[in-house]
């Protein structure tokens, strides 16, 4: 493409975007795909650091030429072993540097990277290798090649197995199977064999062809695959950089799965633009560890993380002198006022920015270096809904938190909250590449640059997902206000209509109810009933501190979950709620889900998200019950 055909530029933070976003060609300093702007980064900062990963308790870091040098044999080698250009290459691993090198590889040779989540089935990497026709599977570790194993026979179209980690496995013999160090050394071949092959191969791509496949979590039926084009990532950027300005200096921790769009825009696609450091957590276990220790400058997370470090200190509280609580009290207190004034776009005044100061110096400030947040510029939230109390419980410690909405079929962004322009309750703005509007259904509807191409050979669907003039269904309800914030109030589907015909939207109830430190999720009932009632799953941590304060006696999570202490407590959480809501959303009872849930579970999404439809079927009596 010609760069003088190019509109005229804008520089934020000292990268040049399109003058007015949204606007063909979309570029990122000149660069019209993911992959120009890869090498263009790399030649240009060498030796600086692009990502840190733990190993052995030390962190260590790698740079923008090993990010390239990885890439480029990973590419090479792919292509050697037989990957087309437009054929997929999936990737079962958890978050590590690999990770982005052969996300960055598989692309540079036109082929299309997918994810694929580590808590996910055998059955289920059986169906997605199936359906994305993938072509070579990369593998983490010994625990993950076992899935391949159980189900090798019906996936023959696997040319081959790429495992990345050879602990236990080091007398495997396997005619499909190889380590990525032999692949590495493949590429190191080719290389020497054809020196200028990787950048020939980079330059073929265009903004329109495929870079991505990221399948949906299914909640409503078999994950479907949504095609991601060079052009939709890099309209993500330009949009989010506008709204979400990052510097060189900026420190990332990346921990949720590289998978899920958001993750993967935030820590791989972003940072090529912003060209910051991307700091690899260990596990999701050890995130708060992890974030302690990096003290990163941004750091996005789903509500699950925002709302488990808000109890974290709601424990601590508990435990600190009657002092310290006191001190805390009224540090908050002070944070609050300052919050509401900068919330609602008004000057602070002097006596209360005086105030706040010194409360931040006696406790706040101990309190944001202790969660690792003393370095924090901006946090973030998106993929669920996030209760607006949290949101200005962050405010109020000093941590400016925005929450954001987007979708996989909207390459991760849609509207945006910023620190400037920030209504709590809303998510944001309509980011700069898209329009936005609201149908006569009440439905919030989408049309831009960064809407998908459609799903992976699945027309029928595709269509489906379009309206007659082409905007995206989000399957969302809102409103618009005259500034431009939207405000979501439910999914479509999942409106509640009671037996006396009140349409009711359960998720600002759930979302008041996870507030509680005490509730980690809850699913209103009520659909074609006389009343709301809620399925309510407790948070583990905070309720076990509550039973062994009071000496409550449990063996186990089920046994904890039927104390009638314990349910005599959400009882009080869930009439507080109730007091905020109109007697027909009123909660008349409720029923404690006694399993602990995790993403390997039916009822939950890889991202922590409950599956309505599979809770209420799997949990039927329950809902019985409390409807006799």
């Amino acid at each position: 493409m010609n760069i003088s055909t190019l509109p005229p530029q804008t520089n934020i933070n000292g990268v040049w975007f399109n003058a007015t976003a949204g606007q063909r060609p979309v570029h990122v300093d000149e660069c019209t795909t993911i992959t120009q702007l890869f090498q263009k980064r790399c030649a240009a900062l060498g030796d600086r650091t692009a990502h840190r990963e733990k190993d052995l308790g030390i962190w260590n870091s790698y740079s923008w030429s090993d990010y390239w040098q990885h890439a480029k044999w990973i590419g090479l080698a792919l292509r050697k072993l037989g990957l087309k250009r437009g054929e997929v290459v999936s990737i079962l691993s958890e978050d590590r540097k690999e990770w982005a090198w052969f996300d960055m590889g598989i692309q540079a040779v036109g082929g299309i990277a997918s994810g694929v989540y580590t808590t996910d089935s055998a059955n289920q990497l059986n169906y997605l290798i199936n359906d994305s026709d993938s072509r070579f599977l990369i593998v983490e570790n010994e625990e993950q090649l076992d899935k391949y194993l159980e189900v090798e026979t019906e996936v023959p179209g696997l040319l081959k197995i790429i495992i990345l980690e050879d602990e236990g496995l080091h007398d495997l013999t396997h005619p499909r199977c190889m380590m990525i160090d032999d692949l590495y050394k493949l590429g190191q071949q080719a290389e020497t064999e054809d020196p200028t092959r990787f950048e020939a191969e980079l330059a073929l791509a265009s903004p329109q062809d495929t870079a991505l496949l990221i399948y949906t979590s299914g909640t409503t039926g078999k994950p479907k695959g949504a095609m991601l084009s060079h052009e939709n990532i890099l309209a993500a950027i330009e949009s989010g950089a506008r709204a979400l300005p990052a510097f060189e200096t900026d420190e990332q921790l990346c921990f949720l799965p590289l998978c899920h769009i958001l993750e993967r825009a935030v820590s791989i696609y972003f940072p090529l633009a912003a060209k910051c450091v991307v700091n690899f957590a260990e596990s999701p276990e050890t995130v708060f560890a992890n974030l302690q220790e990096v003290s990163p400058t941004t750091f996005v997370a789903v509500p699950r993380v925002w709302e488990k470090i808000y109890s974290h200190v709601q424990i601590m509280t508990q435990d600190a002198t009657p002092a310290g609580r006191a001190a805390y009290r009224m540090a908050l207190k002070a944070g609050i006022v300052r919050a509401e004034y900068i919330c609602a776009g008004q000057p602070v005044p002097a006596s209360v920015s005086a105030r706040f100061w010194l409360w931040d110096r006696l406790v706040l400030r101990n309190l944001r270096r202790m969660l690792g947040m003393d370095k924090l510029r901006r946090g973030g939230s998106g993929a669920a809904p996030i209760s607006p109390e949290l949101l200005r419980w962050y405010w109020a410690i000093g941590v400016p938190l925005v929450e954001g909405f987007g979708m996989t079929e909207t390459s991760g962004l849609a509207t945006l909250n910023s620190v400037e322009a920030n209504k709590i309750g809303t998510v944001g703005q309509a980011i700069a590449s898209n329009d936005i509007r609201i149908s006569d259904e009440g439905e919030l509807q989408l049309k831009g640059l960064n809407i998908f191409q459609g799903y992976w050979r699945n027309n029928a669907k595709t269509a489906e997902s379009f309206t007659a003039d082409g905007w995206l269904r989000t399957g969302d309800l809102g409103h618009i206000d005259d500034e431009g914030f939207v405000t979501i109030t439910g999914r479509l589907k999942d409106i509640i209509i009671t037996a006396g015909g009140k349409n009711i939207t359960p998720a600002e109830i759930e979302s008041r109810l996870k507030f509680s430190p005490y509730i980690s999720d809850a699913v209103i009932i009520g659909d074609a009933r006389k009343y709301l009632t809620a399925l309510i799953m407790i948070d583990q941590e905070n309720v076990e501190k509550f039973a062994q304060d009071r000496k409550i006696p449990f063996s186990n999570f089920a046994s904890l979950c039927a104390a009638p202490e314990v349910r005599d407590q959400i009882a009080v959480e869930v009439a507080a709620v109730n007091k905020e809501f109109a007697r027909v959303e009123q909660i008349k009872d409720f029923r404690l889900i006694d399993v602990l849930l995790t993403a390997d579970d039916d009822e939950l999404t890889a991202t922590m998200k409950l599956k309505r439809s599979f809770v209420e079927q799997k949990h039927a009596h329950l809902i019985k019950d409390m409807y006799k």
